[in-house]
């Protein structure tokens, strides 16, 4: 498993469409269905705004942890 799974994952746990990712970082569903299937690049910034939204740490979608830990609100 590693960071892309760990994001596709999270997004079929949340019944979200790849439509609605791909809103969250300003691509076309299109274009984010080339990333999660590894067509094209995530970019960092884009990865940040999906921990982000999804309110978990990184390094649960960098495989460093398997706890899905919320990110800590006073860091930002």
């Amino acid at each position: 498993m590693d960071y892309l799974d760990r994001l596709i994952s999270e997004r079929i746990d949340r019944d979200l469409t790849q439509r609605e990712v791909a809103a969250i970082i300003h691509k076309s569903q299109q274009g984010y269905d080339h990333i999660e299937k590894r067509r094209a690049k995530l970019t960092i910034e884009d990865f940040i705004k999906l921990c982000e939204y999804y309110n978990l740490q990184p390094s649960y979608f960098l495989c460093l942890s398997d706890e899905k830990t919320p990110l800590d609100s006073s860091a930002r």
